[in-house]
């Protein structure tokens, strides 16, 4: 069984792929100071949970955005599953996809990811846009190559800028609001943060399709995708797995 693991700003997402089927996945925060031991038992308590030997893992590959933490997962998977990890922007890895931008080594290994799982899922060209710390719109062709994108503030870091920036506004969760016109301020800042992102999202699509000049399907995933998924006008596909699966993908085309 092969262990994923895709660490990101904010979460850190484990999972276990039996061959190509999914028995496994589990979320912690992204925390440099965790340790490998403090991950160890964790994580073995939840395959405990779930009916699965820590024994049945023989491969480990990582995507991270955090460089700090890939010592502490080297370790980690070492530890407590005997296995060297593959790591995603580290080793002369055949991702399948071209990067074609100014500066490759500076494009992000989840947004490479990806890119690489959309269009083996998808085709081209298409436009994959991530609900993560930031938002990212990430343009692949048709060919599946990485031909750009887009980076804009996260959600969760435009409310905690609001709350902070402003004395009297309190920090709201990100939710769909019953009405557009909020009666309060609560109700205001989450119609302001929801339809507010509705708004950036569909006018940065409308400006990627256009620039681009053909038709592109539209895939979105990261954590709070689901939540908008609904209300957005052209987009196609709503994947929560896009990345681990990519990271799946990427493990046997190398193997």
């Amino acid at each position: 069984m092969l262990l994923v693991i895709d660490a990101g700003n904010t979460n850190i997402v484990f999972a276990i792929f039996d061959g190509d089927r999914l028995v496994g996945e589990w979320r912690a925060s992204s925390d440099a100071k965790r340790t490998a031991d403090e991950l160890g038992v964790w994580i073995l308590n939840l395959m405990e949970r779930d009916h699965l030997d820590p024994k049945d893992i023989d491969a480990s590959i990582i995507a991270t955005v955090v460089p700090e933490v890939i010592s502490t997962l080297k370790i980690f998977c070492h530890k407590y599953f005997k296995t060297v990890p593959t790591i995603i922007g580290e080793s002369n890895l055949d991702i399948g996809v071209k990067i074609l931008v100014e500066e490759p080594d500076e494009v992000g290994s989840d947004r490479i990811v990806n890119a690489s799982s959309a269009h083996e899922t998808y085709g081209g060209p298409l436009v994959v846009i991530d609900f993560g710390t930031a938002t990212t719109f990430d343009v692949v062709d048709k060919k599946g190559a990485y031909f750009g994108g887009i980076i804009a503030p996260g959600i969760n870091l435009s409310v905690d800028a609001l709350h902070l920036a402003a004395a009297k506004l309190p920090r709201v969760a990100v939710q769909k609001p019953a009405h557009v016109i909020g009666k309060r301020t609560v109700t205001a800042m989450m119609s302001g943060i929801y339809w507010g992102y509705i708004g950036l999202i569909e006018g940065l699509l409308r400006r990627i399709k256009d620039e681009y000049g053909e038709n592109m399907k539209v895939i979105v995933t990261g954590g709070l995708a689901p939540l908008f998924f609904d209300e957005l006008d052209g987009v196609d596909h709503l994947d929560p797995k896009l990345t681990l699966r990519g990271l799946l993908n990427i493990y046997k085309r190398n193997n």
